[in-house]
């Protein structure tokens, strides 16, 4: 199996004090830190660019996990590359040439990761999983935070997990990930765990324990040690 990972995702962070929060999840036990760029025409809502990433990306050494839920998004793919984004993951949906866009992540060097919305069929990427390191299954609408887990979600996890058959390939999940739902989610196969209010909820002294709730329950359900 993939090793488990919890992803906190910033976008549920207080964008006051990006650096200290970012510090703040990497100490508490984060092994990535996601990050999720809308541009309120892909997604209804804007979050950041490539030049907020660049001044995160000081505060911690874990990877960083950059979701582009923006169209077009080749334009843009060198810029989070040099933002210091570690993975670059964009939409099938995105633009008619996803296997361009993933050549080009992998060409700057970087790990390429695709996702889908809840609507789009997990065929759409039978044609381009052999140029990913990553599948990122979205639970929710992307463009919020802070929505409730669609529970179709884990059939598709489930099959994207057969898709990626032998390959090393992660299974990443982002959307209502929270301590209830992570056994599940882990169950149908998925071992990258993106939490955003999950972890955030209640100030910086919460998250090592929040984050903790989240890696345990999937753990359990793996059958490894919590």
């Amino acid at each position: 199996m993939r090793p488990l990972l919890v992803a906190p995702s910033i976008l549920a962070a207080d964008f006051a004090h990006l650096g200290e929060e970012v510090r703040a999840v990497d100490q508490a036990g984060a092994d990535w830190i996601h990050l999720d760029v809308m541009d309120g025409h892909f997604v209804p809502n804007i979050s950041f660019g490539p030049g907020a990433i660049a001044a995160m990306r000081p505060h911690s050494k874990k990877v960083f996990d950059t979701h582009l839920m923006i169209a077009p998004c080749d334009p843009y793919l060198q810029a989070f590359a040099k933002a210091g984004s570690d993975i670059i993951t964009v939409h099938v949906e995105s633009g008619p040439h996803v296997h361009r866009s993933l050549q080009v992540i992998r060409a700057l060097g970087k790990r390429a990761g695709v996702t889908l919305n809840p609507a789009t069929a997990i065929e759409t990427l039978e044609n381009v999983v052999d140029l990913v390191d990553l599948i990122l299954i979205m639970s929710v609408n992307p463009g919020f935070g802070g929505q409730a887990f669609i529970p179709a979600a884990l059939d598709k996890i489930a099959r994207a997990r057969a898709l990626a058959g032998g390959r090393p390939i992660d299974i990443e999940v982002d959307g209502g990930i929270t301590p209830d739902n992570a056994a599940a989610v882990a169950r149908a196969g998925a071992n990258v765990l993106v939490a955003g209010s999950a972890v955030f909820k209640a100030g910086a002294g919460s998250y090592a324990k929040n984050i903790a709730a989240i890696r345990n329950a999937a753990a359990m359900a793996r059958g490894e040690a919590a």
